[in-house]
């Protein structure tokens, strides 16, 4: 097992149990399982190395908050080698689902068997300190083998690279769920011409959902995100139908803090202000596109 990164915090050993109580049948729609590295080697092309986060671990955090299903994203640090994530959605019983990466050579077999392990979509990663520039049409390969399966396209990427990104995204086939509110600079508001310039990229097409996670990477305050808060809610309010909502646990490449999962559980309420957007929010949108077949 190789070394966490100096200067990344591991996940918290301890979260709160939350004051806030999430429908019955609530999805974490965002989170990791990273290792153990003995078993599950992280990717020698890797930028970073996480502590290991074990699927044993994710289950027990999703029981203790209060969720009963999750969707598991493979994280770059392992790669095109989605063994970890298999294990994990194989493990949960049917309450989990997976969305994988693969390059541009991936065989239909192993898609099949990718999907028959319950992954459901392909994760494209634009953030430059996490990964290597790959050309868009490889992307767009990609893209077409993986629509055959009927999974959709979650990316990834930072505020300022939206106009990069943008052309992309209006190409790619089928739904398209962005990462973490598209990191916008809080800042600068919400008022601020990035975050209304991905406003207005999301109203162009309800092909595009958006993931309203991981306040605590987006902060400049600090805990409890009221910075964040305003921009998440907004996203809620004005794309009720096509929101999600994730821990993001174990949290990979945290500097500043480590945040409580607890606490993050906390915030819903707050950027999801009735009982009938955090349905949508928790249940009714996750099971729409994870579980098709039971929603």
């Amino acid at each position: 097992m190789s070394e966490m990164t100096p200067g990344y915090l591991p996940f918290h050993p301890s979260p709160k149990q939350p004051e806030y109580h999430p429908p019955q049948g609530a999805v974490d729609a965002h989170c990791h399982v990273f290792g153990p590295g003995a078993e599950f080697p992280y990717a020698p092309e890797r930028k970073y190395t996480p502590c290991d986060a074990p699927k044993e671990k994710l289950f027990e955090l999703r029981d203790d908050l209060g969720f009963a299903r999750n969707v598991i994203v493979q994280a770059s640090c392992h790669g095109k080698d989605n063994a970890a994530l298999v294990d994990a959605l194989e493990a949960s019983g049917g309450l989990a689902r997976g969305v994988a990466i693969v390059g541009a050579d991936v065989q239909d077999a192993e898609l099949q068997a990718l999907h028959a392990a319950g992954v459901r979509g392909v994760r494209f990663n634009f953030v430059k300190r996490l990964v290597d520039a790959t050309p868009h049409e490889v992307f767009e390969r990609i893209a077409a083998k993986v629509a055959r399966l009927g999974w959709h396209i979650v990316v990834y990427f930072e505020g300022p690279d939206l106009e990069e990104v943008a052309p992309l995204v209006r190409r790619l086939p089928g739904i398209v769920v962005v990462d973490h509110m598209g990191r916008p600079d809080v800042a600068e508001g919400i008022e601020g011409a990035g975050f209304r310039a991905f406003m207005e990229f999301l109203a162009e097409d309800t092909r595009y959902w958006v993931k309203v996670s991981c306040p605590e990477r987006l902060t400049v305050a600090g805990p409890p995100y009221d910075d964040v808060v305003p921009f998440a809610r907004a996203l809620v309010e004005r794309f009720p139908d096509r929101v999600l909502w994730g821990t993001d646990w174990p949290h990979p490449n945290m500097k500043s803090h480590v945040p409580d999962d607890g606490a993050l559980v906390d915030v819903i309420p707050r950027i999801a202000v009735s009982e009938d957007l955090r349905q949508r929010l928790l249940v009714d949108n996750p099971m729409r596109l994870y579980w098709p077949e039971e929603a």
